[in-house]
């Protein structure tokens, strides 16, 4: 909790310097460009980044994440009703029953619904749509048509009907995710806890206590973006997956480096309200992060962010590839 905190105050402070006038607004139709990097434009304490990282608040489930869901127990209700393929552990007690054909053991439900204990207790016993203790009654009324003083006692050994909750599960366009005759349940903008709870609040319908586990397999709903000017034929812009762990320096990496035309001007737009009262865009020294390592504005990111890469201008970029401006390359 003391690391969100800090996350919180520090992500202040950069709304806070971004609103202070180190940035214009758009004019017209044109693009707003920030002035070149100018180390007083970034504040003593500003955004995490490099070396001064933190950990980002628990993670929100949002479409399309995929989550790995794990029912830890699936005990059927009290009112369970016996179907074909259950499987019940029937006992009598020794001495009741005949001694050469004792009933100790689990007996499974064949598909028509019945148990065979035997041939001395004379054909099968129905127990299909009955509860355990009516399955009870009906073994044990079944045996005394032969052993008059048998005492019989049924459980259920495997709840053959039982779906199991199990694998990788997808959140759909509707927030939710499909658990099968379970139905369905709404995880969207819920933490890992929240779900779990969600989940098994859900179950507790079909089954007592159940307990799951729930994790994030794919993390796909979190992502940021590397844009970059082309000079005059357009932008191109590149959607990149959010680990938690990125700098300026990593996404840029990402999408292979600098082109030749991109210039060293680069920085970070952030995401936020119309109430935080400005843009929140953090300028990066560049030349200083790649050449000399420092540190001060190779920002964490964030889910969201622009990475913002200018290109050169048509002329001096044609001058560096020995050409006439006026001259396609």
């Amino acid at each position: 909790m003391a690391g969100i905190g800090r996350f919180r105050r520090l992500n202040g402070l950069a709304l806070a310097a971004a609103a202070a006038g180190c940035h214009g607004l758009p004019s017209g139709d044109d693009c707003w460009r920030p002035p070149r990097f100018d180390p007083c434009c970034v504040p003593a304490v500003s955004a995490p980044r490099e070396l001064n990282k933190v950990s980002l608040p628990p993670y929100v489930i949002e479409v399309p994440d995929v989550l790995r869901i794990e029912a830890a127990r699936l005990v059927p209700l009290p009112t369970y009703r016996v179907g074909p393929l259950d499987r019940l552990y029937v006992v009598a007690r020794p001495g009741t029953v005949f001694e050469e054909e004792p009933i100790n053991g689990v007996y499974p439900v064949d598909p028509d619904g019945t148990i065979d204990l035997g041939p001395k207790y004379r054909g099968r016993v129905s127990v299909a749509d009955r509860t355990v203790e009516e399955a009870a009654q009906a073994v044990q009324a079944h045996v005394r048509r032969v052993a008059k003083a048998a005492e019989v006692a049924v459980s259920l050994a495997q709840a053959g009907g039982l779906e199991p909750v199990a694998g990788h599960y997808l959140v759909r366009p509707d927030g939710t995710v499909g658990l099968g005759g379970y139905g369905d349940v709404y995880v969207n903008g819920l933490t890992r806890y929240q779900a779990k709870q969600a989940i098994e609040e859900r179950l507790g319908g079909f089954v007592n206590r159940p307990e799951v586990s729930v994790d994030v397999a794919a993390y796909c709903s979190k992502v940021y973006y590397v844009v970059t000017d082309l000079g005059g034929a357009g932008e191109q812009v590149v959607k990149l997956p959010h680990t938690g762990n990125e700098t300026v320096l990593d996404g840029v990496a990402q999408v292979g480096g600098l082109a030749a035309a991109a210039g060293k001007r680069v920085w970070v737009a952030r995401p936020a309200p119309p109430e935080a009262g400005g843009d929140t865009v953090l300028p990066v020294d560049w030349c200083g992060v790649v050449q000399r390592g420092r540190t001060g504005t190779n920002y964490q990111l964030l889910p969201g962010d622009r990475v913002y890469v200018v290109s050169r201008p048509p002329g001096r970029f044609a001058r560096l590839l020995g050409l006439n401006p006026g001259m396609s390359p």
